[in-house]
C-alpha cells in the first residue's frame, strides 16, 4: 500500500513520516508539499498513485480534495492536525505521529 505524507514546505512534518514509516511493513511511504518550491512538491501522479493521504492540517485536505480529480476516495484522505511547529526529526513530533498514524494503518493492513 502506497502512503503519501502531505504538508506545506516537505520539510519537516512529511519528510519525518516518511521517515518514521519507511520500514513499517506493507506500506510504501513517500511525502511530499503543496508549495510549489517544496522539495518534492506534491503532483498530481503522487496523489494518484496513493491509496491512503495524510495531510497535516484541514488546508492540506482541502487543497488535495479540491485540485487533485485523481485521489483516493475521502475516507482515504486522513487529516493528522499537526500544527508546523515541529522541527524534522522531532522526538514530540514522531510520537505524535506514531499514536495518530500507527492505529490507521494497522486498521487498514488488518482488514485487507
Amino acid at each position: 500500500m502506497k502512503v503519501l505524507f502531505v504538508c506545506t514546505a516537505n520539510k519537516l512534518r512529511s519528510p519525518t513520516a516518511e521517515d518514521v514509516f519507511r520500514d513499517f511493513p506493507g506500506i510504501e511511504a513517500v511525502s511530499a508539499g503543496t508549495d510549489s518550491e517544496a522539495p518534492r512538491p506534491l503532483t498530481k501522479e503522487l496523489v494518484a498513485s496513493a491509496d491512503l493521504i495524510f495531510a497535516m492540517e484541514n488546508h492540506h485536505r482541502d487543497r488535495i480534495r479540491k485540485k487533485y480529480k485523481q485521489r483516493p476516495a475521502d475516507s482515504r484522505i486522513v487529516t493528522l492536525h499537526i500544527p508546523d511547529e515541529y522541527e524534522r526529526g522531532d522526538p514530540e513530533l514522531i510520537e505524535l505521529l506514531r499514536a495518530k498514524v500507527e492505529p490507521r494503518l494497522e486498521s487498514i493492513l488488518s482488514a485487507s
